[in-house]
């Protein structure tokens, strides 16, 4: 256990300092938005940047509680995905691609694997960016929990698709002498994509049938 939780005593204060300072502003945030018309665009945008900027910050912090770390870059950690997915399935598309962006530059100062600028958009801003794709989760499935898994896995597939991509064109060299680039990265890239996938289907599945999710959902917005 403590292997898992060790990360976060890593963590720099520069971090803690601007993770604190972006929940800081989101509180502040809902606070303002609290006492006005809901209806109003100017409050349901400044509710997208409060909620991504929560987002954000508790898919960091999840994201240092690490059950296993590869090599050259990728980990299982306790579904420090799921906040960005829900921000998406949520506020939509496009403002999920955003957070998950961000999120994906954020992880930059996080024991970053650079091989080339080309690498470090395959990996980084563009495979996060794959998890706001959530928001494309089908409306007509019914069933909250269904759709939160379709949506959970497209996000996560869609992120392990660009690093899977980022192995075969920069991570060939790294393959087994008489392996394919392609089985290379598909067996590296899965053995932890997938981990987090099945871990993150349980717990966002748990998560969904709690007040918490119901909440969320009516305050922040309407799309469900």
């Amino acid at each position: 256990m403590q292997e898992v939780f060790g990360k976060l005593l890593e963590v720099s204060p520069m971090v803690w300092v601007i993770l604190g300072v972006i929940v800081v502003l989101s509180v502040l945030g809902l606070v303002v938005t609290a006492n006005k018309n809901s209806k109003s665009s100017s409050v349901l945008t400044t509710k997208k940047l409060v909620y991504g900027g929560m987002c954000i910050a508790i898919a960091f912090i999840l994201s240092y509680i690490r059950i296993y770390k590869m090599p050259q870059g990728g980990s299982i950690t306790l579904a420090s995905m799921f906040p960005i997915i829900l921000y998406a399935m949520v506020f939509g598309t496009i403002p999920g691609i955003i957070a998950g962006t961000a999120y994906g530059l954020l992880q930059l100062i996080q024991d970053a694997w650079v091989l080339n600028w080309a690498q470090l958009l395959f990996d980084y801003p563009l495979a996060y960016g794959f998890l706001g794709l959530a928001g494309l989760a089908p409306s007509f499935l019914k069933n909250l929990k269904i759709r939160t898994c379709a949506a959970v896995s497209i996000a996560i597939l869609g992120r392990g698709l660009m690093h899977f991509l980022s192995g075969v064109i920069f991570f060939a060299d790294s393959a087994p002498e008489g392996q394919s680039a392609i089985m290379y990265s598909l067996v590296y890239n899965g053995s932890y994509i997938i981990p987090e996938l099945i871990i993150t289907l349980i717990l966002s599945a748990l998560l969904v049938s709690t007040p918490i999710y119901s909440i969320l959902k009516t305050n922040a917005a309407k799309r469900f």
